[in-house]
């Protein structure tokens, strides 16, 4: 693998196929049992679906081509070790009758905290080997598919922005303040804006805590007035750094070559970016979940892309080698498929000109919030807007002219700090 003279792989930084597992299977092994054994509990089995999942029943079983693709895909799985097992280890979910019980249950819930990385992606643990299965890539960029989705995820936002989801944010040991949960985000109360002398830390709502703010002067923008500096958009582990990126490549390949005319929706800008360079890194659950400017510049423009929620890259469908811990392998095909959001930045520094920060939703994390618009002026470290829900994924695009050098090479899952000088550009 050919390093550049940072340490960052010009492919992948930091992450392989193996260095995100779930940190306990016997928590994530809890979770589905104690779903699934209350959807299929006496007490519930012949309860009626919410409307949103009856709709999503009728629209399975309405239509034959989906009403085969949904039964292939559990049906494509492999009848031995791992696949007739999740990923956890528990027995695999074996048809959509089942996945919806599940989902009927998930959308008037709030995830209890537990220890991880499915936490911030509960569907993604039921469809973790089945969006695996080449059923399960068809159904999953299927226009009608994320239509249907788009709504259960549209009930289920408005369950955790209301008061009733605060019912997890509690200092139980599955609770968001509670011990598992604090050692994952320590300092919480010094950290970010609260008050633990109130319930609910004063949270009005599941969604209000997700999108906590930091206190004052917690995460200050480095070098706020040295424009040759970048910042970190988000509070986000390094997940690939690629340079003299195409304009159109095959980005369902292994290895997922960024191809800019399809990340960017063809927009004109394309031509501006091509031979230039990509940042990516992830979000976790845990992390703070809003976007902030990496430079000092104006807005020049904003697009919202709608998109897929649960497509992996076909590099990782069985019968290849299906990612273990579902879209992780797929964060750099996803740019070019699932839901994002746009904000074209003219910086101040002609050195860096005009730049791309991307917002990229992956699987139940549906909604990216802007919070900017076009003309708008802002100074390095300023809010461009925020995910809802779960763990994502963002870019950072630079043009060819723009020569970049990233900083350092950080450690296997370290997280970078919101506002943290990651690169230099060359005035």
């Amino acid at each position: 693998m050919v390093r550049s003279a940072n340490g960052y792989s010009d492919r992948e930084v930091n992450h392989n196929k193996d260095s995100r597992p779930p940190s306990k299977h016997d928590v994530l092994v809890h979770w589905l049992d104690r779903n699934i054994a209350h959807a299929e509990h006496p007490d519930h089995a012949h309860q009626d679906f919410h409307p949103v999942i009856q709709e999503f029943q009728r629209f399975i079983e309405g239509d034959p081509v989906i009403y085969m693709g949904f039964h292939q895909m559990f049906e494509q799985l492999p009848n031995r070790p791992p696949y007739d097992r999740d990923p956890t280890g528990r027995s695999q979910i074996g048809d959509y009758k089942l996945m919806l019980k599940l989902f009927n249950r998930i959308v008037v819930t709030a995830p209890p905290y537990e220890d991880h990385l499915y936490v911030g992606f509960p569907i993604n643990a039921i469809f973790n080997w089945p969006m695996g299965t080449p059923a399960g890539l068809a159904m999953f960029t299927n226009p009608r598919v994320n239509q249907m989705l788009s709504k259960i995820f549209d009930v289920w936002s408005a369950f955790l922005t209301s008061p009733d989801s605060r019912y997890v944010l509690t200092t139980e040991d599955d609770g968001w303040f509670g011990p598992r949960a604090s050692e994952k985000m320590p300092n919480f109360a010094e950290t970010y804006a609260c008050d633990p002398s109130k319930d609910y830390y004063g949270f009005t709502s599941w969604d209000d805590f997700f999108t906590r703010v930091f206190r004052p002067g917690v995460r200050p923008v480095a070098f706020p007035d040295d424009h040759s500096i970048i910042t970190n958009a988000c509070e986000s582990e390094p997940y690939r750094i690629a340079k003299n990126v195409k304009a159109s490549d095959k980005f369902w390949l292994k290895g997922s070559p960024y191809s800019l005319e399809h990340m960017l929706n063809g927009d004109p800008f394309v031509s501006e970016f091509a031979g230039g360079t990509v940042y990516q890194a992830f979000l976790s659950a845990t992390s703070y979940h809003r976007w902030h400017s990496p430079v000092s510049g104006t807005v020049v423009r904003v697009a919202i892309v709608p998109g897929s929620y649960y497509a992996s890259s076909p590099a990782w469908v069985l019968p290849n080698d299906p990612d273990p811990v579902a879209q992780m392998q797929s964060q750099g095909f996803i740019t070019c498929v699932a839901c994002r959001a746009i904000v074209y930045i003219q910086a101040d520094n002609p050195s860096i000109g005009l730049m791309c920060f991307m917002a990229v939703g992956m699987a139940e994390v549906s909604t990216c919030e802007v919070t900017v618009k076009d003309g708008d002026r802002l100074k390095k470290g300023d809010q461009l807007g925020m995910f809802h829900f779960g763990g994502s994924t963002h870019c950072l695009i630079f043009r060819p002219e723009t020569k970049v050098t990233f900083l350092k090479d950080y450690p296997p899952d370290s997280i970078v700090p919101l506002n943290a000088a990651i690169a230099t550009v060359n005035m």
